[in-house]
């Protein structure tokens, strides 16, 4: 595991930068070298493919975002913590919504069938709105938000940790190694490319300019944030609501959308939802496919909740995520899109 003493020694800016990781891409970034095969590419105009369906988490609450580790045969997701826990070191049980705002979330480690294995609770890191997970041997360390912002709730830095099965980790304690993509930012959401060895991170600056920033993995675990491409995000309406990203060599995938309404309301059942899924092409910065998805139309709630990019199968596959159920009883669904 890398420690900041190691950073520190190998001269880098470390995971614990400011004012450097602010820097904007421009001179003395690293080329952005093509990253590009035929199936990275996947066909968003199909129907999707039903892989699991309406299983439970450790915790009841909303799956925010999930990921698979290919190389070990593990899926992991993550969600905001239930109200009325009490950790070992809390004086009284938490509500719901102080977790919410405190930025305090669940992860749940699974079996590619959906088998529930093993928990985290990791506190002051954010929404969980993405994550990425990357293989290390038999160790899978997860990428994610960190450092909520105590007036929103979401992260202002992506962190790197190691999975350790019943630990409760803190944004700001040992082992969590943190990247500060750019200062000022906030809704860092990252996503992780084994394939081409890239970190995709969306963040935000002010009120509304969200931006994509695409890194060398290698180069940001040693706290290198300079982008191989940095780019607004595009494909999508001001008023839409992103739920999902993912990467593949040189194409963003992103998904848009909300959970159904009653037939009175913007999105009722009968429409079978609002959800977009859209892929944009890194290099020429242009949106090469959109398109309103009816996956798991049948849910009763059916809100979508995380893209996540499966490369242990053969082919590989593009999945969507759902939640649904009832408030204090949610359960999440996955299906998956074909390549082209």
């Amino acid at each position: 595991m890398i420690d900041r003493r190691a950073l520190l020694r190998a001269g880098a800016a470390g995971f614990a930068t400011t004012a450097a990781a602010a820097a904007t891409v421009g001179a003395g970034a690293p080329a952005a070298v093509a990253a590009s095969r035929a199936d990275d590419r996947f066909d968003l105009s199909v129907p999707a493919v039903s892989y699991l369906r309406e299983k439970p988490l450790h915790n009841e609450t909303i799956m925010q975002s999930f990921a698979f580790d290919d190389a070990n045969g593990r899926l992991f997701a993550i969600q905001l913590m239930e109200g009325g826990i009490q950790l070992p070191d809390e004086q009284a049980p938490v509500s719901g919504a102080d977790r919410s705002a405190r930025g305090d979330l669940c992860l749940t480690r699974l079996s590619r069938t959906g088998s529930r294995l093993g928990h985290m609770y990791l506190r002051g890191f954010g929404h969980g709105a993405s994550m990425g997970v990357e293989p290390r041997g038999r160790t899978s360390y997860i990428w994610t938000e960190a450092d909520a912002n105590p007036e929103t709730g979401y992260g202002t830095a992506v962190a790197r940790f190691r999975y350790a099965d019943g630990r409760v980790l803190d944004s700001h304690g040992p082992g969590v190694h943190k990247l500060y993509v750019v200062g000022g930012s906030t809704s860092n959401r990252p996503a992780v490319d084994m394939r081409h060895r890239r970190l995709l991170v969306q963040y935000l600056l002010g009120e509304n300019d969200y931006r994509y920033r695409v890194l060398d993995l290698d180069r940001a675990k040693w706290g290198d944030t300079r982008g191989l491409y940095d780019l607004p995000r595009i494909g999508m309406a001001d008023t839409e609501t992103p739920q999902g990203l993912a990467l593949l060599g040189d194409y963003v995938y992103q998904m848009t959308g909300t959970h159904y309404t009653d037939e009175s309301g913007t999105n009722p059942p009968s429409k079978r939802g609002d959800t977009y899924l859209s892929a944009i092409h890194l290099p020429t910065t242009r949106v090469v496919q959109r398109n309103r998805t009816e996956a798991a139309a049948t849910l009763d709630y059916r809100e979508p909740e995380g893209l996540a990019i499966q490369l242990g199968a053969s082919p590989p596959r593009l999945h969507i995520g759902f939640a649904s159920g009832v408030a204090g009883a949610r359960t999440y669904t996955l299906c998956y899109q074909k390549q082209s």
